[in-house]
């Protein structure tokens, strides 16, 4: 159960901010899956085309792809940390740590209102 002096109005607010900011990155760079809406895919970058272009813009063009996956990749793992966090909050188990189920420090969670473990366990998020 969630701790009951954390002011889940206040880390809902801030999560659904972050949550707007990361969905606009997001889709700059691609879009949703549309068999998973979970994943998201980057997008190709304009006009690319292998057949008529020369070895350096195609590998510029490749360059990009790779460089849109990454930073996707990166904002994915965000965006679905914030959602859970909200589905959290909307469950009642906000601010409980996932692998000693006590309380979140405040001060992490203002530091990253997604965060999934107090500081004892911040190693341990990336098993979690």
């Amino acid at each position: 159960m969630t701790n009951d002096k954390i002011d889940t109005g206040f880390f809902k607010e801030k999560l659904e901010e972050e949550l707007a900011v990361v969905e606009h990155e997001l889709e700059a760079l691609g879009h949703k899956n549309p068999d998973n809406p979970k994943d998201w895919e980057a997008d190709s970058p304009t006009n690319f085309e292998t057949d008529n272009a020369d070895e350096n813009e195609t590998a510029d063009k490749i360059e990009e792809l790779e460089e849109n996956n990454a930073v996707l990749s990166e904002l994915e793992k965000r965006y679905n940390d914030v959602k859970a966090a909200l589905d959290k909050i909307e469950g009642g188990i906000y601010g409980t740590c996932e692998v000693c189920s006590l309380t979140i420090e405040e001060e992490r969670l203002i530091a990253n209102p997604a965060a999934r473990t107090c500081k004892e366990h911040l190693d341990s998020a990336i098993a979690v």
